[in-house]
Protein backbone atom coordinates (compact mmCIF):
# COMPACT_ATOMS: atom_id res chain seq x y z
CA UNK A 1 0.00 0.00 0.00
CA UNK A 2 0.80 3.58 -0.43
CA UNK A 3 1.47 5.52 2.27
CA UNK A 4 -1.62 8.26 1.52
CA UNK A 5 -3.70 5.14 1.76
CA UNK A 6 -3.34 5.02 5.44
CA UNK A 7 -5.53 7.40 7.78
CA UNK A 8 -2.77 7.93 9.86
CA UNK A 9 -0.43 9.22 6.98
CA UNK A 10 -3.16 11.40 6.03
CA UNK A 11 -3.42 12.34 9.14
CA UNK A 12 -0.45 13.32 10.02
CA UNK A 13 0.34 15.15 6.86
CA UNK A 14 -3.05 17.25 7.30
CA UNK A 15 -1.82 18.65 10.62
CA UNK A 16 -1.02 22.26 9.27
CA UNK A 17 -4.74 22.94 6.67
CA UNK A 18 -6.76 21.74 10.21
CA UNK A 19 -4.28 24.57 12.54
CA UNK A 20 -5.56 26.50 9.86
CA UNK A 21 -9.28 25.33 10.46
CA UNK A 22 -8.92 25.69 14.31
CA UNK A 23 -7.79 29.44 14.05
CA UNK A 24 -10.78 30.45 12.06
CA UNK A 25 -12.81 28.00 14.63
CA UNK A 26 -11.84 29.65 17.39
CA UNK A 27 -11.58 33.33 16.09
CA UNK A 28 -15.18 33.16 15.01
CA UNK A 29 -16.45 32.06 18.82
CA UNK A 30 -14.29 34.57 20.25
CA UNK A 31 -16.70 36.45 22.17
CA UNK A 32 -18.66 33.67 23.14
CA UNK A 33 -15.45 32.19 24.35
CA UNK A 34 -13.95 34.96 25.99
CA UNK A 35 -16.85 35.70 28.05
CA UNK A 36 -17.33 32.20 29.51
CA UNK A 37 -13.68 32.14 30.63
CA UNK A 38 -13.43 35.94 31.72
CA UNK A 39 -16.63 34.44 34.39
CA UNK A 40 -14.11 31.92 35.83
CA UNK A 41 -10.42 32.85 35.70
CA UNK A 42 -11.58 36.07 37.63
CA UNK A 43 -13.03 34.31 40.73
CA UNK A 44 -10.42 32.08 42.40
CA UNK A 45 -11.70 29.01 40.23
CA UNK A 46 -9.18 26.15 40.39
CA UNK A 47 -8.23 25.42 36.52
CA UNK A 48 -7.45 21.40 36.16
CA UNK A 49 -6.36 20.20 32.81
CA UNK A 50 -7.73 16.70 32.48
CA UNK A 51 -7.95 13.85 29.77
CA UNK A 52 -6.41 10.22 29.54
CA UNK A 53 -2.71 9.00 27.38
CA UNK A 54 -2.13 11.99 24.96
CA UNK A 55 -5.00 13.86 25.75
CA UNK A 56 -3.90 14.32 28.99
CA UNK A 57 0.05 14.97 28.03
CA UNK A 58 -1.64 17.84 26.16
CA UNK A 59 -2.27 19.12 30.51
CA UNK A 60 0.91 18.65 30.84
CA UNK A 61 2.64 20.84 28.01
CA UNK A 62 -0.03 23.63 28.81
CA UNK A 63 1.31 23.66 32.49
CA UNK A 64 4.34 25.14 31.80
CA UNK A 65 3.69 26.88 28.72
CA UNK A 66 0.67 28.67 29.92
CA UNK A 67 2.90 29.54 33.00
CA UNK A 68 2.47 33.54 32.56
CA UNK A 69 -1.31 33.64 31.14
CA UNK A 70 -4.85 34.10 32.80
CA UNK A 71 -4.16 29.87 33.22
CA UNK A 72 -1.34 30.71 35.72
CA UNK A 73 -1.16 27.85 38.51
CA UNK A 74 -3.64 25.61 36.43
CA UNK A 75 -2.85 22.00 37.53
CA UNK A 76 -2.42 19.02 34.73
CA UNK A 77 -4.06 15.81 36.23
CA UNK A 78 -5.22 12.99 34.32
CA UNK A 79 -8.70 11.68 33.87
CA UNK A 80 -7.08 8.42 35.39
CA UNK A 81 -5.71 9.92 38.06
CA UNK A 82 -8.90 11.77 39.36
CA UNK A 83 -10.99 8.42 39.41
CA UNK A 84 -8.58 7.08 41.60
CA UNK A 85 -7.15 9.56 43.83
CA UNK A 86 -9.66 12.53 43.42
CA UNK A 87 -9.15 13.76 47.18
CA UNK A 88 -5.71 14.69 46.42
CA UNK A 89 -6.22 16.90 43.63
CA UNK A 90 -9.08 18.74 44.15
CA UNK A 91 -10.64 20.96 47.46
CA UNK A 92 -14.23 20.30 47.67
CA UNK A 93 -14.71 23.93 48.96
CA UNK A 94 -12.68 25.68 45.90
CA UNK A 95 -14.62 25.91 42.73
CA UNK A 96 -12.90 23.54 39.81
CA UNK A 97 -13.17 25.13 36.29
CA UNK A 98 -11.77 21.75 34.14
CA UNK A 99 -10.45 21.50 31.08
CA UNK A 100 -11.12 18.09 29.11
CA UNK A 101 -9.82 16.95 26.12
CA UNK A 102 -10.77 14.18 24.49
CA UNK A 103 -10.69 12.45 20.73
CA UNK A 104 -13.66 10.98 20.88
CA UNK A 105 -15.53 11.81 23.64
CA UNK A 106 -16.71 8.51 24.72
CA UNK A 107 -13.55 7.23 27.19
CA UNK A 108 -15.35 5.90 29.93
CA UNK A 109 -12.61 8.17 32.57
CA UNK A 110 -13.55 10.90 30.83
CA UNK A 111 -17.47 10.80 32.17
CA UNK A 112 -16.16 9.82 35.38
CA UNK A 113 -13.75 12.54 35.80
CA UNK A 114 -16.08 14.84 35.59
CA UNK A 115 -18.76 13.05 37.47
CA UNK A 116 -16.71 13.27 39.83
CA UNK A 117 -15.96 16.47 40.17
CA UNK A 118 -19.70 17.48 39.78
CA UNK A 119 -19.97 15.15 43.22
CA UNK A 120 -17.70 16.92 45.42
CA UNK A 121 -17.38 20.36 44.11
CA UNK A 122 -19.64 22.92 45.04
CA UNK A 123 -19.24 24.76 42.22
CA UNK A 124 -17.82 23.58 38.84
CA UNK A 125 -17.51 24.68 35.41
CA UNK A 126 -16.05 22.89 31.75
CA UNK A 127 -14.72 23.23 28.73
CA UNK A 128 -14.78 19.85 26.62
CA UNK A 129 -12.40 19.97 23.29
CA UNK A 130 -13.41 17.38 21.75
CA UNK A 131 -13.65 16.27 18.05
CA UNK A 132 -16.53 14.36 17.94
CA UNK A 133 -19.55 15.99 17.84
CA UNK A 134 -20.78 12.46 17.99
CA UNK A 135 -19.35 11.43 21.33
CA UNK A 136 -20.93 11.21 24.76
CA UNK A 137 -18.78 14.75 25.93
CA UNK A 138 -20.31 16.55 22.75
CA UNK A 139 -23.53 15.18 23.67
CA UNK A 140 -23.54 16.81 26.87
CA UNK A 141 -22.10 19.87 26.78
CA UNK A 142 -25.84 21.66 26.65
CA UNK A 143 -25.28 22.95 30.38
CA UNK A 144 -25.09 26.88 31.28
CA UNK A 145 -21.76 25.68 33.01
CA UNK A 146 -19.95 24.17 30.58
CA UNK A 147 -18.16 25.40 27.02
CA UNK A 148 -18.27 22.71 24.18
CA UNK A 149 -15.40 23.53 21.78
CA UNK A 150 -15.73 20.99 18.97
CA UNK A 151 -12.67 20.35 15.99
CA UNK A 152 -12.88 20.07 12.59
CA UNK A 153 -14.37 16.38 11.80
CA UNK A 154 -11.36 15.57 10.02
CA UNK A 155 -8.81 15.67 13.35
CA UNK A 156 -11.00 12.52 14.79
CA UNK A 157 -8.42 10.88 13.20
CA UNK A 158 -9.32 7.27 12.27
CA UNK A 159 -5.97 5.62 12.69
CA UNK A 160 -5.47 4.09 16.35
CA UNK A 161 -2.73 6.76 17.23
CA UNK A 162 -4.09 10.29 17.41
CA UNK A 163 -1.89 12.73 15.70
CA UNK A 164 -3.70 15.99 14.35
CA UNK A 165 -6.80 15.25 17.21
CA UNK A 166 -3.65 16.08 19.92
CA UNK A 167 -1.69 18.85 17.81
CA UNK A 168 -5.47 20.67 17.10
CA UNK A 169 -6.83 20.20 20.78
CA UNK A 170 -3.95 21.60 21.92
CA UNK A 171 -3.70 24.68 19.47
CA UNK A 172 -7.37 24.96 20.71
CA UNK A 173 -6.50 25.25 24.29
CA UNK A 174 -3.60 28.00 23.67
CA UNK A 175 -5.42 30.14 21.23
CA UNK A 176 -8.30 30.56 23.89
CA UNK A 177 -5.45 30.96 26.54
CA UNK A 178 -4.88 33.62 24.68
CA UNK A 179 -8.73 34.60 23.49
CA UNK A 180 -8.70 38.62 24.11
CA UNK A 181 -5.97 38.89 21.80
CA UNK A 182 -7.11 36.37 18.96
CA UNK A 183 -7.53 38.46 16.30
CA UNK A 184 -4.30 39.33 15.97
CA UNK A 185 -2.89 35.32 16.25
CA UNK A 186 -2.88 34.91 12.41
CA UNK A 187 0.71 35.56 11.17
CA UNK A 188 1.68 33.52 14.19
CA UNK A 189 -0.63 30.40 12.89
CA UNK A 190 0.50 30.98 9.08
CA UNK A 191 4.46 30.62 10.50
CA UNK A 192 3.29 27.47 12.39
CA UNK A 193 1.62 25.62 9.18
CA UNK A 194 4.99 26.96 6.98
CA UNK A 195 6.93 25.06 9.82
CA UNK A 196 5.11 22.07 9.71
CA UNK A 197 5.29 22.08 6.19
CA UNK A 198 8.86 22.08 6.15
CA UNK A 199 9.12 19.71 8.35
CA UNK A 200 7.16 16.97 6.25
CA UNK A 201 8.20 17.91 2.88
CA UNK A 202 12.19 18.50 3.55
CA UNK A 203 13.32 15.93 6.31
CA UNK A 204 10.42 13.37 6.16
CA UNK A 205 11.97 11.09 3.62
CA UNK A 206 15.42 11.08 5.46
CA UNK A 207 13.23 9.91 8.39
CA UNK A 208 12.04 7.20 6.69
CA UNK A 209 15.70 6.21 6.05
CA UNK A 210 16.78 6.45 9.34
CA UNK A 211 13.85 4.00 10.41
CA UNK A 212 15.07 1.52 8.25
CA UNK A 213 17.59 0.65 10.71
CA UNK A 214 17.97 -1.72 13.61
CA UNK A 215 17.54 -0.48 16.34
CA UNK A 216 15.42 -1.52 19.79
CA UNK A 217 14.82 1.47 21.62
CA UNK A 218 14.29 5.23 21.48
CA UNK A 219 14.83 8.16 24.08
CA UNK A 220 13.09 11.57 23.69
CA UNK A 221 14.68 14.46 25.49
CA UNK A 222 12.79 17.91 26.05
CA UNK A 223 13.50 20.61 28.62
CA UNK A 224 9.65 22.77 30.06
CA UNK A 225 6.93 22.20 27.47
CA UNK A 226 8.82 20.21 25.54
CA UNK A 227 9.67 17.67 27.93
CA UNK A 228 5.64 16.63 27.57
CA UNK A 229 6.00 17.05 23.49
CA UNK A 230 8.93 14.28 24.56
CA UNK A 231 6.17 12.34 26.50
CA UNK A 232 3.62 12.44 23.66
CA UNK A 233 6.68 11.37 21.19
CA UNK A 234 7.53 8.32 23.35
CA UNK A 235 3.83 7.24 23.15
CA UNK A 236 3.23 7.47 19.50
CA UNK A 237 6.55 5.55 18.13
CA UNK A 238 5.25 2.72 20.78
CA UNK A 239 2.06 2.91 20.09
CA UNK A 240 2.46 2.63 16.49
CA UNK A 241 5.15 -0.14 16.54
CA UNK A 242 2.63 -2.06 18.60
CA UNK A 243 5.66 -1.93 21.75
CA UNK A 244 8.07 -3.99 19.73
CA UNK A 245 10.39 -0.79 19.75
CA UNK A 246 11.10 0.28 23.56
CA UNK A 247 10.56 3.97 23.93
CA UNK A 248 11.48 6.29 27.26
CA UNK A 249 11.31 9.88 27.56
CA UNK A 250 12.91 12.71 30.12
CA UNK A 251 13.94 16.44 30.80
CA UNK A 252 18.01 16.68 29.76
CA UNK A 253 19.16 17.09 33.43
CA UNK A 254 16.51 14.14 35.07
CA UNK A 255 17.95 11.67 32.45
CA UNK A 256 21.28 11.31 33.92
CA UNK A 257 19.48 10.36 37.49
CA UNK A 258 19.12 6.49 36.26
CA UNK A 259 17.24 7.01 33.28
CA UNK A 260 20.30 7.32 31.08
CA UNK A 261 21.20 3.56 31.85
CA UNK A 262 18.69 2.90 29.07
CA UNK A 263 21.19 3.92 26.42
CA UNK A 264 23.05 1.06 24.43
CA UNK A 265 24.14 0.59 20.46
CA UNK A 266 20.59 -0.09 20.21
CA UNK A 267 19.18 3.24 20.91
CA UNK A 268 17.82 5.58 19.01
CA UNK A 269 18.23 9.47 21.25
CA UNK A 270 15.86 12.60 19.81
CA UNK A 271 17.08 15.65 21.33
CA UNK A 272 13.54 18.04 21.29
CA UNK A 273 16.33 21.37 21.84
CA UNK A 274 14.61 24.70 23.61
CA UNK A 275 14.51 27.91 21.80
CA UNK A 276 15.86 29.64 25.34
CA UNK A 277 20.01 29.51 24.85
CA UNK A 278 19.61 29.25 28.95
CA UNK A 279 18.36 26.10 28.52
CA UNK A 280 20.19 24.94 25.89
CA UNK A 281 23.61 25.20 27.58
CA UNK A 282 22.25 22.62 29.62
CA UNK A 283 20.84 19.92 26.72
CA UNK A 284 24.20 20.63 25.25
CA UNK A 285 26.01 19.73 27.69
CA UNK A 286 24.45 16.23 27.53
CA UNK A 287 24.38 15.59 24.05
CA UNK A 288 27.95 16.00 23.91
CA UNK A 289 28.31 13.68 27.26
CA UNK A 290 26.34 11.16 25.05
CA UNK A 291 28.83 11.41 22.10
CA UNK A 292 31.79 10.85 24.21
CA UNK A 293 30.69 7.97 26.39
CA UNK A 294 28.00 6.35 23.94
CA UNK A 295 27.56 4.28 21.16
CA UNK A 296 24.07 4.25 20.00
CA UNK A 297 21.96 3.74 16.15
CA UNK A 298 21.42 7.48 15.48
CA UNK A 299 21.01 10.86 17.27
CA UNK A 300 18.73 13.25 15.76
CA UNK A 301 18.41 16.79 16.69
CA UNK A 302 14.61 18.75 16.76
CA UNK A 303 15.17 22.76 16.98
CA UNK A 304 13.79 25.81 15.57
CA UNK A 305 17.44 27.20 14.82
CA UNK A 306 20.83 25.72 14.20
CA UNK A 307 23.14 24.26 17.18
CA UNK A 308 25.81 25.68 16.81
CA UNK A 309 27.64 24.10 19.64
CA UNK A 310 31.16 22.25 19.00
CA UNK A 311 31.28 18.54 19.87
CA UNK A 312 27.28 18.08 18.78
CA UNK A 313 27.18 15.07 16.28
CA UNK A 314 23.91 13.59 15.31
CA UNK A 315 22.69 11.72 12.04
CA UNK A 316 19.79 14.10 11.63
CA UNK A 317 18.90 18.06 12.31
CA UNK A 318 15.49 18.90 11.85
CA UNK A 319 15.60 22.82 11.53
CA UNK A 320 12.31 23.75 10.99
CA UNK A 321 12.32 27.54 12.21
CA UNK A 322 10.84 30.41 9.76
CA UNK A 323 13.44 33.43 11.74
CA UNK A 324 9.95 34.80 13.39
CA UNK A 325 10.13 35.76 17.12
CA UNK A 326 9.54 32.93 20.07
CA UNK A 327 5.39 32.53 20.27
CA UNK A 328 3.32 30.35 22.48
CA UNK A 329 2.43 27.72 19.89
CA UNK A 330 5.91 26.75 19.23
CA UNK A 331 6.23 23.64 20.74
CA UNK A 332 3.43 22.09 18.39
CA UNK A 333 5.88 21.41 15.37
CA UNK A 334 8.25 19.29 17.46
CA UNK A 335 5.64 16.40 17.76
CA UNK A 336 5.66 15.64 13.82
CA UNK A 337 8.92 14.14 14.15
CA UNK A 338 8.10 11.35 16.40
CA UNK A 339 5.23 11.00 14.57
CA UNK A 340 6.68 10.17 11.24
CA UNK A 341 8.95 7.87 13.07
CA UNK A 342 6.06 5.85 14.30
CA UNK A 343 4.61 5.50 10.89
CA UNK A 344 7.80 4.60 8.91
CA UNK A 345 9.23 2.19 11.52
CA UNK A 346 5.88 0.34 11.90
CA UNK A 347 5.76 -0.43 8.32
CA UNK A 348 9.33 -1.08 8.61
CA UNK A 349 8.20 -3.92 10.86
CA UNK A 350 5.23 -5.00 9.05
CA UNK A 351 2.74 -3.75 10.84
CA UNK A 352 -0.89 -1.55 9.50
CA UNK A 353 0.19 2.01 11.51
CA UNK A 354 -3.62 2.72 11.45
CA UNK A 355 -4.48 -0.77 13.45
CA UNK A 356 -1.15 -1.81 15.11
CA UNK A 357 -1.64 -3.53 17.80
CA UNK A 358 -1.78 -6.89 16.47
CA UNK A 359 -1.67 -8.23 20.27
CA UNK A 360 -5.28 -6.52 20.96
CA UNK A 361 -3.66 -4.70 23.76
CA UNK A 362 -4.48 -1.17 22.95
CA UNK A 363 -7.14 -0.13 20.47
CA UNK A 364 -8.84 3.43 19.49
CA UNK A 365 -11.27 3.71 22.38
CA UNK A 366 -10.27 2.24 25.80
CA UNK A 367 -11.62 -1.33 26.82
CA UNK A 368 -13.45 -2.74 29.81
CA UNK A 369 -12.71 0.33 32.34
CA UNK A 370 -15.42 0.07 34.82
CA UNK A 371 -16.21 2.72 36.80
CA UNK A 372 -17.57 2.16 40.87
CA UNK A 373 -18.83 4.07 42.71
CA UNK A 374 -17.15 5.13 46.14
CA UNK A 375 -17.42 3.33 48.83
Amino acid sequence: MKDNQFFTYKEIMQQPEMWLKVYELVLQQRVRIESFISQYTDRNYQIIYTGAGTSAYIGNILEIVLSESNFRGARSVSTTDLITNHHAYINENQPVLLISFARSGNSPESAGAIKIVNTYCKHTAHIYITCNKEGELAKNADKENTLLLLLPPETNDLGLAMTSSFSSMLLTALLVANIQHVDTQLPYIQSLTLKAQKILSTYAPIIREIMKREFSRVVFLGSGELKGIAEESRLKLQELTDGKIVCQFDSFLGFRHGPKAIINKETVLVYLFSGDEHIRRYETDLVKQINTNNKVTAQIIVSETPVKTTGIKSDLEVIFGEGDSPSIYDCIPYVIVAQLMGFYKSLEIGLNPDTPSVSGNISRIVEGVILYDNL
